[in-house]
């Protein structure tokens, strides 16, 4: 290896390092959180990190670029599907998946379509724009409850975002409230076996332990 490759290599390792810190700390503060912060856990300094992510959502959308990627290609394969159903349940479940695999994934998803850059509004309409396609397909299918519209979606989103990040470790918590609101979701009854509960007794519950987490 010369010196050239070399660097290289180190720049690489530098960035993956940057993008590790920046998960970690997203996924403890927001996506707010200091630059300076995640400078600081990568062990680079601040003008290095801004040299390399000129802005935050530079930042978080590289940071998250590989669920974000599974997003949009899950979302094409859904919109594909001729089994409609099919491709709106593994949209539904691929993106609260990945809530709980990343916590700070919810927030950048929103990041990653900011209102001010021309493209990401592009991406954002395309991706509106299939997601509306994928729910007529599976009405008009007779799959999906004619009342459901597609801002729904991010109220599941939602809902789940705070389930994993109420419960970080529960994965079957929210396993069990996707099923429960597809099946809710359907325009007619599966009755098919839901996934496995999660135990949860309601002293584990974090706003049963007091103000100050003491049970």
């Amino acid at each position: 290896m010369d010196r050239l490759d070399g660097l290289r290599a180190d720049a690489r390792r530098n960035r993956q390092r940057v993008l590790a810190a920046a998960r970690a700390v997203f996924a403890e503060q927001g996506i707010d959180a200091p630059m300076a912060t995640v400078a600081r856990r990568a062990g680079v300094g601040v003008a290095t990190l801004y040299r390399r992510f000129p802005t935050r959502d530079d930042l978080v959308r590289a940071a998250f670029a590989e669920q974000l990627e599974t997003c949009a290609e899950v979302l094409t394969e859904a919109v594909a599907d001729p089994d409609p159903w099919r491709g709106f349940q593994r949209l539904v479940e691929t993106v609260c998946a990945l809530q709980g695999e990343e916590r700070g994934f919810p927030a950048a998803f929103v990041a990653a379509f900011p209102d001010t850059a021309r493209a990401q509004v592009r991406a954002r309409e395309g991706f509106e724009r299939d997601v509306l396609t994928l729910v007529r397909r599976a009405q008009a299918a007779g799959a999906l409850r004619p009342d459901f519209h597609p801002s729904d979606l991010g109220v599941v989103w939602l809902a789940n975002c705070g389930l994993v990040a109420a419960l970080p470790g529960d994965r079957r918590a929210s396993r069990r409230l996707v099923a429960y609101l597809l099946e809710s979701f359907r325009a007619r009854p599966a009755r098919g076996a839901l996934p496995e509960p999660s135990r949860l007794r309601l002293a584990q519950l974090p706003f049963a332990r007091g103000p100050h987490g003491a049970d």
